[in-house]
C-alpha cells in the first residue's frame, strides 16, 4: 500500500536546491523512474509517495545527494550511481549504511574513488590482500580500478613495476594471420589496459616507463617460468584462461607483489571443450585464506543506464534457458 513521507533538506539554499533538482527537475525525474515513486516539492520541503521500501530508499538517496551538493555539481551519472546503492536488497538498510573508509587514488587524471559499496569494497580488499579476484559484467570498473591501484603503488614505490597480462584468445581470427611482430599482434587484446594507463599517467610517461621496464605488457603465455617479485600484476579477461594457465599464473606471484585477476564468466571465448580457468579457480580457492573475492552484479554497471538493462536482459535470458 502506498505511503507518503516528507523530508526537509537543510540548509534551504536556493543554489544547492537547483543543483540537487537539476535542470527542469531532471534529477528528481531520474529518482522517480528508477525507484517508482512520485516526488513533489516546495522549496526545500519534499513529499515522496510510493511503496514503503521505495520511499525509504528515495529519502536516503535524496539526503545523500543533497549532502554532496555542498562541494560538487551533481550530474546524471552521480544520481544514477547513488540509486544503484539503493537496490532492492539494500532498501531497508541504506539509510544506516556507514562506509568504513573511503579509498581515494590520486593519479594525473584526478582523484579516483570507488563508486558504490561494491567498488569501495574492491579497492579496500586490493590494499589489504596479495591476491584478489574481481568478477562481474562489463562496465563495473574491475580492470580500471585495478590499473588505478597499480599506478598508485608504482608512484608510491611500493612496487618496482606493473605487469599487465591478458590471454590472447581470438574471437574468430588467429594471431598468425594478423600483421606485424608478436607485440603488434597482441596489442589489440591489451588495448583497454593501455587506455586506462594513458588516462592516468599520460601517453608520454607511459611510453617512458615501458622503455625503462617499469610497465610491462605481455600475453599470458609469456609468464611461464617467471617469478614476479615486487610487482603489481593484473590478469585481465581471466575467463579466457584454461585450467593450466590460471594455475601457472597464480604460482608466478612472488614476494612483495600484489595480483588482481579480473573477468566475466558470462563472456567466455574458449572452445566449448575447454573449461574456463577462472570459473574453476573460484571453486578451488574460495576457502583459501589471504585471497579476496569481489563479485560485481548488474547494479554495479557504471556505463550508460541501457548497458545495465542489456546485462540484466542477458542474465534473465540465460536463466530462462537453464530452467527449460
Amino acid at each position: 500500500m502506498p505511503i507518503t513521507s516528507e523530508i526537509h533538506l537543510m540548509p534551504a539554499d536556493n543554489s544547492r536546491l537547483a543543483n540537487f533538482c537539476g535542470q527542469l527537475n531532471i534529477h528528481l525525474r531520474h529518482i522517480e523512474a528508477r525507484l517508482q515513486v512520485d516526488i513533489y516539492n516546495r522549496g526545500n520541503q519534499f513529499k515522496i509517495t510510493g511503496e514503503e521500501l521505495s520511499v525509504k530508499a528515495a529519502c536516503a538517496v535524496m539526503r545523500k545527494l543533497f549532502e554532496s551538493t555542498e562541494t560538487e555539481q551533481l550530474t546524471s551519472e552521480q544520481v544514477h550511481l547513488a540509486m544503484q546503492d539503493a537496490s532492492i536488497d539494500e532498501l531497508l538498510t541504506i539509510a544506516e549504511i556507514i562506509t568504513p573508509e573511503v579509498i581515494h587514488i590520486k593519479t594525473k587524471a584526478g582523484t579516483i574513488k570507488g563508486r558504490g559499496i561494491n567498488q569501495q569494497d574492491y579497492l579496500r580488499k586490493i590494499t589489504t590482500h596479495d591476491i584478489n579476484f574481481g568478477v562481474g559484467p562489463a562496465g563495473t570498473g574491475k580492470t580500471y580500478l585495478a590499473v588505478a591501484c597499480a599506478v598508485e603503488a608504482l608512484l608510491h614505490e611500493t612496487v618496482r613495476k606493473i605487469i599487465l597480462v591478458r590471454p590472447a584468445v581470438e574471437a574468430g581470427e588467429k594471431l598468425g594471420f594478423l600483421p606485424g611482430d608478436m607485440a603488434q599482434k597482441v596489442d589489440p587484446y591489451l588495448r583497454p589496459l593501455y587506455d586506462a594507463l594513458h588516462e592516468m599517467l599520460g601517453f608520454e610517461r607511459v611510453e617512458k616507463m615501458m622503455e625503462k621496464g617499469m610497465i610491462e605488457v605481455a600475453p599470458l603465455a609469456f609468464m611461464r617460468g617467471r617469478t614476479l617479485n615486487d610487482s603489481f600484476i593484473i590478469l585481465d579477461e581471466a575467463q579466457n584462461t584454461t585450467l593450466e594457465q590460471i594455475k601457472m599464473f597464480l604460482t608466478r606471484v612472488g614476494f612483495g607483489s600484489t595480483a588482481v585477476i579480473t573477468g566475466d564468466i558470462t563472456q567466455i571465448d574458449l572452445p566449448s571443450d575447454k573449461p574456463s580457468g577462472l570459473r574453476h579457480v573460484l571453486e578451488v580457492l574460495k576457502e583459501v585464506e589471504g585471497i579476496s573475492f569481489t563479485f560485481f552484479g548488474t547494479r554495479d554497471v557504471i556505463r550508460h543506464p541501457l548497458v545495465q538493462r542489456i546485462v540484466s536482459a542477458y542474465e534473465n535470458y540465460e536463466k530462462s534457458r537453464e530452467l527449460k
